[in-house]
């Protein structure tokens, strides 16, 4: 009876993996261990079992897309946590711009302006813009164009919140006041001409 050589006995080798294949792979096993804690968490935020798949799915996907701007040694939980997180905030903001309008009725309150108006309402205001200080126009910029929010244009700017409140307001009375309207809607004013003035 011919006997089985002893790598017969012991079945196909296994693949051989080279450093950087082994620390993906045990990459891998650490997050995915970190699973059941991310869906504890992101439903602890959104409070629907539906969401906080999602949210754990687009953080695992942020997580494995930006894993090299992981450091080795670093807290991996809180890494993953943190993407989690500002994931989370980050979709409440965009919600929380967009309007719920099943019937239709919010679209149908809405027009474009014809285009020379739009002109005129634009140079106007960059006339209006340039009048006012510094520090207001950057407020105004901040809060009203990019859609920060006061405490976060309020760290760019390194002044406390209240200051930023004050600089956004006087802007916008001095923008009324330069174009001699009685109110925002009688300028153009809306956020859509600031941002237009803003990237111009």
């Amino acid at each position: 009876m011919t006997s089985l050589r002893e790598d017969d006995q012991l079945g196909p080798a296994a693949p051989v993996l080279d450093a950087d294949e082994l620390e993906s792979s045990s990459w891998r096993e650490d997050v995915v261990a970190l699973i059941p804690a991310l869906r504890a968490f992101a439903w602890s935020l959104s409070h629907n079992s539906a969401d906080a798949d999602d949210l754990v799915q687009d953080t695992l996907i942020k997580a494995w897309t930006h894993r090299s701007k992981f450091e080795p040694g670093t807290n991996l939980r809180a890494w993953l946590f943190t993407i989690l997180r500002n994931t989370y905030y980050t979709a409440v903001v965009r919600r929380r711009r967009e309007v719920s309008d099943e019937s239709g009725k919010h679209a149908a309150t809405l027009f474009t302006p014809p285009t020379q108006d739009w002109s005129v309402a634009m140079r106007s205001l960059q006339t209006a813009l340039g009048q006012l200080p510094d520090e207001h126009r950057e407020a105004l910029i901040l809060v009203g164009a990019a859609g920060l929010t006061y405490e976060e244009a309020a760290e760019i700017c390194g002044c406390a919140l209240g200051t930023i409140k004050s600089r956004v307001n006087r802007a916008r009375a001095r923008l009324l006041k330069i174009m001699d309207a009685d109110n925002a809607t009688d300028t153009f004013a809306s956020e859509d001409l600031v941002a237009a003035v803003a990237e111009d």
